[in-house]
């Protein structure tokens, strides 16, 4: 396993869920929620630096299905957009349920949707990031694909 803090990252249209991870890689915890739109970027490598990351881990919507959706297109635009700017690596990992399994959790501790606004898209990157943690854990390879900053759009 490598050594280092990991920052996961839940793309939505409107807010974006940050979490990290301890650096061991062995557990994932919520930091923040940045609101979408103008210093979205800059706010992930504020944290990034802030953290000494070792890498970014960016969730890829994929319908159940396999397909790719709008949302797939648009985590890849900003996954992208976020290996142009940052000194580290960034990876796209498959996150299939987890804003599911994020609403989910928060109900089965007790908040209600209207509640959960704030803190859904932290959970939702927790657990994103969890997943990565556990796939290199029990594979010994990073999880997910590196983007390429100098692929096109």
């Amino acid at each position: 396993m490598r050594i280092g803090v990991r920052i996961g990252v839940d793309v939505g249209t409107v807010r974006i869920g940050v979490s990290r991870s301890d650096r061991d890689g062995i557990l994932a915890t919520p930091v923040e929620t940045v609101r979408r739109g103008d210093g979205d970027l800059h706010r992930l490598l504020e944290i990034g630096a802030e953290l000494e990351s070792l890498e970014y881990i960016v969730g890829l919507p994929i319908a159940l299905s396999g397909h790719e959706t709008a949302s797939t297109g648009d985590a890849k635009r900003f996954a992208r957009q976020l290996a142009v700017a940052s000194a580290v690596p960034v990876r796209l990992v498959d996150e299939r349920l987890t804003t599911v399994s994020a609403h989910h959790a928060l109900r089965q501790s007790g908040r209600t949707s209207k509640s959960s606004r704030s803190v859904v898209d932290q959970v939702a990157a927790v657990i994103i990031l969890q997943h990565a943690l556990d796939f290199e854990r029990s594979s010994e390879n990073p999880p997910g694909v590196v983007v390429d900053p100098h692929e096109g759009p």
